[in-house]
């Protein structure tokens, strides 16, 4: 029960009933590094809480163009996983493992149960909604208005914000994460590295002068 209540906030908001509902539902899953969460799920995932590692959200367009749409961390948790649930939502995400990964996850059938009788659980949900919705038009005015060599220095400086100098990422990763192809990525890097802001390596990139960057995302 003190695992449930650390990773999901709405706990203590459920009466003793519902609480042993989800408790009895809930699983715990683990993935690999590169994993796709979503393979592992006849339906929706559900409602997911990361227990550890990061994971990336993201849509896929017709032509197979990956478009991220939101990175999640330990002690995050995940609402469009139960996307099935919510008739609004009208469009497939894909989820996978940046890193190896722990989740816990309430099946969509039960959460909605509960929801549909606790108003509080259900008003939790949608503002959690409305927060990630929030983060997916910034990410789509970034893609659309912003063009992509400051789009790639703006990741790279908050790549740099959260875990140092070393970026553990493929171009096509990084391609993925910022709406746009490898081969242009690979082109930006080499002039970053030119520059003296970066040194590149097989699946590694290294800030070697974020002032650099920061120059290049004004």
């Amino acid at each position: 029960m003190n695992e449930i209540q650390k990773f999901f906030p709405f706990w203590n908001k459920l009466n003793s009933d519902e609480q042993n509902i989800i408790a009895e539902s809930i699983s715990e899953k683990k993935f690999k590094k590169g994993r796709q969460i979503n393979s592992e799920y006849s339906e929706c995932a559900g409602i997911i809480a990361l227990k550890k590692g990061t994971m990336r959200v993201y849509i896929i367009s017709e032509e197979g163009r990956e478009v991220t749409l939101y990175r999640l961390s330990e002690g995050d948790i995940c609402v469009l996983s139960a996307s099935c649930i919510l008739e609004s939502i009208a469009f497939d995400i894909h989820m996978d493992a940046e890193s190896d990964l722990e989740i816990l996850s309430i099946p969509s059938g039960t959460f909605r149960s509960v929801a549909e009788k606790n108003i509080y659980l259900k008003c939790y949900m949608y503002e959690e909604i409305t927060k990630k919705f929030s983060e997916i038009m910034t990410a789509m005015q970034r893609i659309l208005f912003t063009a992509v060599d400051k789009r790639l220095a703006v990741f790279l400086c908050e790549e740099y914000e959260k875990n140092g100098t070393r970026i553990k990422m493929t171009h096509e990763q990084i391609a993925s994460n910022i709406g746009s192809v490898r081969e242009v990525i690979s082109r930006l890097l080499k002039h970053l590295e030119q520059e003296g802001a970066i040194k590149t390596g097989r699946g590694v990139l290294t800030i070697e002068d974020i002032d650099i960057l920061r120059k290049n995302t004004i």
